[in-house]
């Protein structure tokens, strides 16, 4: 006889098919073996004990502070500790307590099988301006087609093509002028039908410019304001395109002036429901969620941000992380832009390991790589 300690990233699914485990048995210990961490914030003191007295009878628990019991404060901070199963049972408790239990109980649900299947997906960057932060992403019309096929050969699922620079301190510009950056690309592309061999998405907020991409070929608008305008929204709906949601605190002139915020995860959170409530009203079918990294954030907002995915998935969408060669790297190792990728890989990688789905990138080929390196170890 010998002992193995598997890594909990593994496939358990895959490992009890292996042990010839029978299919129900498969499913009931899959969930067992999902572990979810759950902070609750302001849980009035009567529901904490009685939350942690029903966790703990079906084997979960509930971290509280100190003086909880005796009810020291009137609101505690909690950390729920259950897997799947369990999570799935504390939710059906939950819904015959007091004291705000019922309404966590819904929450609680909500975060049960919140990890996606599906693939991840590779959005490939194309600056047509002259400001862009990373010199290498910046294209003309010739220079643009090529890399992006090139693009398309390493594997990119979308194409995302800018005209205007959203860096810290940016100059904005005339939707006039954004279009004549875009347009030579926009046109080129359209006439070889590249929309048939890869999705396109357009890296706009202004309706003049994104109205013209819609009309030749593209199905994503990829807002950073997240849908701020309408008549934004009434393109996308009318289009039926896709729409990028991503958070931004101000707007790329100001968002850096010291951002500070007592709950990213919340505000993010909050943004998102708001946003995706506007998004159906307008009748759009499908949208995508970026948490905004490097938007109005401070490098422990983009640290949280991104380890902290997997809350995002309550919605149900997919989520798009894009932290390629960004400043944050060098905050952390102090890398010159062109010295990121290395960065940018432990970011994304790390990312998609939370719950992002999808990642916007410089570098195709390079993160094509790392990902089916990283599927592989994950069995």
């Amino acid at each position: 006889m010998y002992v193995e300690h598997l890594s909990s990233t593994i496939n358990l699914k895959a490992a009890l098919e292996e042990l010839k485990v029978d299919a129900g048995g498969v499913s009931i210990l899959r969930d067992k073996g999902k572990i979810h961490l759950i902070k609750i914030v302001d849980l009035h003191v009567g529901a904490a004990n009685i939350l942690k007295q029903d966790a703990l009878s079906i084997g979960a628990d509930l971290a509280v502070p100190r003086g909880t019991v005796t009810a020291l404060e009137p609101k505690v901070s909690a950390i729920l500790i259950a897997n799947e199963r369990q999570l799935q049972l504390l939710a059906k408790k939950e819904k015959a307590q007091p004291f705000g239990l019922k309404a966590l109980a819904y929450e609680l649900e909500r975060h049960c099988h919140g990890q996606s299947t599906v693939d991840i997906e590779i959005m490939g960057i194309i600056n047509a301006n002259d400001d862009s932060f990373y010199a290498q992403s910046r294209f003309k019309e010739a220079q643009a087609i090529e890399k992006i096929e090139m693009m398309i050969l390493e594997g990119a699922h979308i194409i995302d093509i800018g005209g205007v620079s959203s860096r810290p301190n940016s100059q904005s510009v005339s939707p006039q002028e954004e279009l004549l950056r875009v347009r030579p690309i926009i046109d080129a592309l359209y006439a070889q039908r590249i929309h048939e061999k890869v999705r396109l998405s357009l890296d706009s907020y202004e309706p003049y410019v994104i109205a013209y991409a819609l009309e030749k070929g593209f199905s994503i608008v990829n807002d950073i304001t997240g849908l701020a305008n309408d008549e934004v929204a009434r393109l996308c709906a009318s289009y039926d395109a896709t729409a990028v949601i991503m958070h931004m605190r101000g707007n790329p002139q100001t968002m850096q002036e010291n951002p500070y915020y007592d709950s990213v995860i919340h505000e993010v959170e909050q943004f998102f429901q708001e946003r995706l409530e506007k998004a159906d009203k307008f009748g759009i079918k499908n949208t995508i969620l970026d948490c905004g990294i490097g938007f109005g954030k401070r490098l422990e907002d983009n640290r949280d941000l991104i380890v902290h995915q997997k809350h995002f998935l309550r919605f149900g969408k997919p989520l798009l992380v894009g932290a390629s060669r960004k400043s944050m790297i060098d905050q952390i190792v102090h890398a010159q832009c062109d010295e990121r990728l290395s960065g940018t890989l432990a970011i994304h990688l790390k990312a998609i390991e939370e719950g992002a789905t999808m990642v916007r990138v410089h570098d195709v080929k390079e993160h094509m790589q790392a990902i089916a390196v990283w599927k592989a170890l994950r069995g």
